[in-house]
């Protein structure tokens, strides 16, 4: 009789957990309401998802570092704690942008040296530039290696980026990278890096929803930089495209530095579209939005992140009405961190902040921070770096961070227009599902 009672109440208990799984769902269990198809790619732009479900699925789980090197001990002589930093600084079209960049990074270790440095030693910022020649990332690291920083801040360029970030494996060094939007830089799954910035899968999506399904476009050229930048980042918005069902009419290129773009731009009025996406540095898109006007285009423009520049609105004047691109974050949102950045930085650097500026800023405190926690040990600063518990959701002045699997931002993206000669903000309007379109098309 004791026997059976016991089977009774297994029998009872075996049932309740099924139950349990059944009304609860693991990802609820896990604090998610429904689990991401990595990158935050929607169901409507998963490759081959209108056909079936793959059965296999990669960055789905995060890489794991199983090596050597937390059981090391901290100095104690140290008079000063190094942070490496990597951007073009000279020699590169990049420049510009690696200045602001620069400036960002510093001005964290400033204020965090206003506070009492790391135990009362100084944070010290070693700067090593980028010059977008292949073998120079790796240098820069090494030389960064020999003066013993505990992480680094970089790059930009997503070729230097990509070699950086393998040097940085092969030297267990932790690094953030702010300024690369490259979709296959975390797809390394080198657990040595996180990324502090949206990339152009995330830019991708938002345009493509905001061009095919609420501007009802169908016919786009693209006219894109003969770069990795230019063909990488376009390649996430033609796959989302034509997952819609609309292929791109026309992709031609530039290069990097071109100031005649007639030969381009009669390709694209014989293509005969209704919209043209510009995807490159500002400088150049300026110039052929002022070409594509002289010779008649009067399509809208959409374009990639790097257009949101001061430089771009000098160069196109009034021909940049109207234009649209995405950005990481609205540096005019009325966020008191945000206000007192852009009002610090101006005073301190005599210019406004740009979205490199501000995830460098954000990026650098990412790096103390974890220091502060873990601190003066590579591998225990890259535990807390990589940990999703205590990082996930950090308020930056650019907002909060969401990373998946992989490490990379898939936080907020927003989207711009060019509007009086200054650009508009506003949020990346919610995505139009298929089942929406079809009962929007229909009579």
């Amino acid at each position: 009789m004791k026997n059976q009672d016991q089977k009774i109440k297994l029998r009872v208990l075996v049932l309740t957990i099924l139950t349990m799984f059944f009304l609860f769902p693991v990802s609820d269990l896990n604090g998610q309401d429904k689990k991401l198809n990595y990158g935050n790619t929607t169901d409507e732009l998963v490759p081959y998802g209108r056909f079936q479900k793959a059965y296999k699925n990669f960055f789905d789980d995060v890489q794991p570092f199983t090596g050597a090197g937390r059981e090391k001990v901290p100095p104690t002589d140290l008079t000063e704690v190094r942070i490496g930093f990597l951007g073009p600084l000279e020699g590169s079209i990049l420049t510009p942008l690696g200045i602001q960049m620069l400036q960002g990074a510093s001005f964290a270790i400033e204020e965090a040296n206003n506070k009492g440095g790391y135990n009362g030693i100084p944070f010290k910022l070693m700067p090593h530039n980028d010059v977008g020649l292949w073998g120079a990332a790796a240098n820069e690291v090494v030389k960064m290696n020999d003066e013993k920083v505990w992480a680094f801040l970089g790059s930009i360029d997503d070729i230097n980026t990509h070699v950086a970030l393998r040097v940085a494996l092969k030297l267990e060094i932790p690094m953030v990278n702010s300024g690369d939007p490259d979709p296959t830089l975390t797809e390394t799954r080198i657990p040595w890096m996180i990324r502090n910035i949206a990339d152009d899968r995330q830019s991708s999506y938002a345009l493509v929803n905001h061009i095919y399904r609420e501007k009802k476009h169908s016919r786009i050229a693209v006219l894109r930089a003969n770069n990795r930048y230019g063909r990488v980042g376009i390649m996430e918005f033609r796959d989302a495209a034509l997952r819609y069902g609309f292929p791109l009419v026309l992709e031609i290129r530039y290069n990097d530095g071109e100031i005649d773009f007639a030969t381009q731009i009669e390709r694209m009025i014989k293509s005969s579209p209704d919209a043209v996406v510009l995807w490159g540095n500002a400088k150049e898109t300026a110039l052929i939005i002022n070409q594509m006007r002289q010779m008649g285009m009067e399509q809208p423009v959409y374009g990639s992140d790097r257009l949101m520049s001061k430089e771009l609105l000098e160069i196109a004047g009034e021909n940049a009405e109207g234009l649209v691109t995405t950005c990481q974050y609205n540096p005019t949102l009325d966020e008191p961190n945000l206000v007192a950045f852009n009002k610090n930085y101006n005073e301190r650097y005599g210019m406004e902040p740009d979205v490199f500026a501000a995830h460098a800023y954000d990026g650098m405190n990412l790096i103390i921070e974890a220091i502060h926690k873990a601190g003066l040990n590579r591998a225990l600063i890259r535990d807390l770096l990589t940990d999703h518990k205590t990082f996930q959701g950090y308020q930056g002045i650019t907002g909060e961070l969401i990373l998946d699997p992989s490490w990379n931002d898939i936080g907020s993206i927003w989207m711009t227009e060019v509007r009086d000669g200054k650009f508009d903000f506003f949020p990346t309007p919610p995505l139009i599902s298929d089942e929406q379109e079809n009962k929007k098309s229909t009579p």
